[in-house]
């Protein structure tokens, strides 16, 4: 930057130097132009000598001038001097012979030069051939007048010192700014790795600010933004971790206790086959549990194809709602709908099952005491629609919303559901996609909740990944 400001200032002092000093030759050839008028004047009004009309002039006119008038011959011999204590001031052949070539063509001679009595230091100059009084030229006689060129030195090094000290404020202004914005910048940065580092060590107690300088900030709300996912994400795995504990818990510890209970005859062997029928029921809770949980994570890394064959959807959910026959018997509901006429489709038997088992788990945990159970199985435009439908509270509008969002649950769900994961939906929604359909929820707060399976009759014909419409 200091070599870009050094050619500027370079670049612009000489450019005003030259227009200065243009300026101060231009008043230079006007003061003799109004000189060698004068004098011809004098000459015209007397009819003197050239000469001495000259010297008449001379005497008043470079009174507070900083100029010096002198007359010369042909061959550079001083004929007039500018006062009597200047002396003679000779002028060389060659510098005569440019003068006279300069004044033949422009009339006049304007230029700095070194010629004349000042050798050491360049002046100002300018020369004419005097005019007699009829306003010709005299051949031969010469008015040459010598500006001074200190006010040039002068201003230029005025010029180049207030060039100077301005650069020198600038400069430092600069790179004063530049170390602030630096400084900052390496505040910035010292901060987003102090507090990162206690992200990385899982402490969370701490935001990266984030008016922070430039893009730092921007960086900081991203990086706040990934330490929350974590955060939340660690929290939620640890109820996840705790919540399928106590899932695995709760059939094993049944399954274990009647299967103990048969062995050392607690169990009469007269209700050994009632309690066996719910240790297989409980066996295949276990093992829809532990699907979902497999293929929670099969569906994430891609890998979970389905095994598509056609399946009586009707009979499916009966064989679910068999698996839930006492908790709704606990609960004294109605079940309606049931026995509708069968309902054929290319499914994954397996994969459907679970789905089915979520939505009727759901629908037996928050329908109401003494409430309905309803079934709803339709074919519309090659659609295949399996509802379930329970009485009870129902859902909020931002519930629906959020329903089908991983290990999500209503806050009515937090008191009821102790031991769910919040898998089940979300699950439920993948494995629908899969099958190129999609679930739809419709709920009136305080008065009911349906689920709606919607299939193509044969997923595998579906050209368009998208869902179907119905």
């Amino acid at each position: 930057m200091a070599s870009s400001i050094i050619a500027i200032g370079v670049a612009m002092i000489t450019l005003c130097s030259v227009i200065y000093k243009n300026s101060k030759l231009e008043e230079l050839k006007n003061w003799g132009d109004i000189f060698t008028a004068a004098v011809t004047h004098e000459n015209a009004q007397y009819g003197t000598d050239v000469v001495i009309a000259a010297d008449r002039v001379k005497r008043s006119f470079n009174v507070n001038l900083d100029i010096e008038v002198f007359v010369y011959d042909h061959n550079g011999n001083c004929l007039l001097k500018d006062n009597e204590a200047s002396s003679e001031k000779n002028l060389s052949s060659s510098f005569m012979s440019r003068l006279s070539e300069e004044i033949g063509v422009n009339g006049y001679y304007l230029n700095l030069a070194t010629d004349g009595f000042a050798a050491s230091e360049p002046q100002m100059i300018y020369g004419s051939l005097m005019k007699n009084n009829s306003e010709a030229p005299i051949d031969g006689v010469y008015i040459v007048i010598y500006g001074n060129t200190a006010r040039l030195n002068n201003f230029t090094m005025t010029l180049t010192l207030v060039y100077i000290f301005l650069s020198v404020i600038f400069i430092s202004g600069y790179y004063m700014a530049m170390n602030a914005i630096t400084m900052r910048g390496v505040r910035s940065e010292n901060e987003i790795m102090r507090i990162s580092s206690q992200f990385a060590k899982g402490d969370f107690s701490e935001q990266i600010p984030t008016d922070l300088y430039g893009n730092m900030g921007e960086i900081a709300s991203c990086v706040n933004s990934i330490a929350a996912n974590v955060e939340k994400s660690e929290e939620t795995s640890k109820t996840f971790i705790a919540n399928v504990s106590h899932e695995l818990r709760t059939p094993i510890t049944t399954i274990g206790g009647f299967v103990n209970g048969i062995i050392d005859g607690t169990i009469k062997k007269s209700r050994q086959q009632e309690y066996l029928i719910i240790v297989s029921n409980e066996i295949k809770r276990l093992r829809i549990l532990i699907s979902s949980m497999l293929n929670m994570t099969r569906f994430e890394s891609g890998t979970l194809k389905p095994n598509f064959r056609e399946t009586n959807l009707t009979d499916l959910v009966i064989q679910v709602v068999l698996m839930f026959e006492k908790r709704i018997e606990d609960k004294h509901l109605n079940v309606e709908e049931l026995d509708s006429n069968r309902l054929d489709a290319v499914v994954d038997a397996d994969l459907m099952q679970q789905v089915i088992y979520n939505l009727v788990e759901n629908a037996v945990k928050f329908v109401n005491e003494g409430g309905t159970l309803s079934f709803r199985f339709e074919k519309k435009d090659g659609i295949c629609i399996v509802g379930i439908k329970n009485t009870g509270e129902g859902l909020k509008n931002d519930e629906i919303q959020q329903v089908f969002d991983r290990f999500y649950k209503t806050d009515s769900s937090r008191g009821k559901d102790t031991t769910g994961l919040g898998l089940g939906l979300s699950i439920s929604r993948k494995i629908v996609h899969l099958h190129k359909g999609h679930i739809v929820v419709k709920s009136v707060y305080g008065e009911y909740t349906e689920f709606q399976i919607q299939i193509p009759e044969d997923p595998e014909k579906v050209e368009s990944q998208e869902s179907p419409k119905v």
